[in-house]
């Protein structure tokens, strides 16, 4: 399963791969403020590239639960100099994480080549034709409700089997509109209870039947909380449990902020879980 990024051309079945996260938002649940200045969010994009990230996912809005929307032109003065910088300096491929048409416009102009979008291309009719138009990859994400209301007791007859039918549709629209370049994420924390972020950790083989890469966000949620009892800056243990059940259930992308460590994680658990894996996706 191989797959081009602009210049660069990734592998899915060969190893997985790590995409590192830079919030360039005051507000974001875990690093909110930390790199709101583009200065020092592009020095921490550098050194996540430096550290072993595949992919610098840059965010200008916070998508935590209960987050308060963001307009197109604050977004934009958030991450567009982030963006160019990073796509001049930086040889690796650039997401921009976003639901409004404009921003991902720009941000594709100005060096972003995939679209990473939490509503899955629902979130703007424009989205499509824009992601289209510039030839970029896209993120799919499943999300239950907005990021205001995703948390509000959510409820799933059969998860699994509604998140399958969700992609089936997704898939559908997103390759009607031109879109072939296209990556999965079930949408850890958005809209889940932790059993059901859990389950869908258990179940991730059951997504690889669609063919596309898939893509898993674990860093520092909610979810690892619950089981530990501590809050984001403090669940990099979870996360890593979390990224090698991933790996060894089939991600090809993990989305984290701590990239050295989950690197490190990734690699290990590559090694256990890729013979099998790639036995089974053959058939043998």
């Amino acid at each position: 399963m191989i797959c081009s990024f602009g210049p660069v051309r990734y592998d899915f079945s060969s190893r997985t791969y790590i995409m590192g996260i830079v919030n360039v938002t005051p507000d974001s649940f875990s690093d909110g403020g930390r790199w709101s200045d583009p200065e020092s969010a592009v020095r921490h994009g550098l050194r996540l590239a430096e550290e072993g990230a595949d992919i610098l996912d840059i965010g200008g809005e916070s998508s935590r639960p209960g987050a308060e929307p963001v307009g197109a032109d604050e977004e934009l003065r958030r991450v567009l100099p982030v963006i160019r910088e990073l796509a001049r300096r930086c040889p690796i491929p650039i997401s921009i994480d976003t639901t409004k048409a404009a921003v991902a416009d720009a941000a594709l102009g100005a060096g972003a080549v995939i679209v990473n979008d939490i509503s899955a291309l629902r979130g703007d009719p424009l989205m499509a034709p824009t992601a289209a138009r510039h030839g970029a990859a896209v993120v799919l994400m499943h999300m239950k409700g907005t990021p205001r209301t995703m948390q509000e007791a959510p409820v799933y007859g059969d998860l699994i089997g509604e998140l399958c039918f969700f992609f089936e549709e997704a898939i559908a629209s997103a390759q009607r509109a031109g879109l072939e370049r296209l990556i999965l994420d079930p949408g850890l924390g958005f809209g889940k209870t932790a059993e059901h972020n859990f389950e869908i950790l258990r179940s991730l083989g059951r997504f690889r039947r669609f063919g596309f890469p898939l893509l898993v966000g674990p860093s520092r949620k909610s979810f690892l909380g619950s089981v530990l009892g501590t809050g984001p800056e403090d669940r990099m243990e979870g996360t890593a449990a979390a990224v090698a059940a991933a790996v060894m259930n089939g991600a090809q992308i993990v989305r984290v902020h701590d990239v050295r460590a989950m690197k490190r994680v990734v690699q290990v658990a590559d090694a256990i879980a890729r013979p099998a894996l790639q036995a089974a996706g053959s058939g043998t």
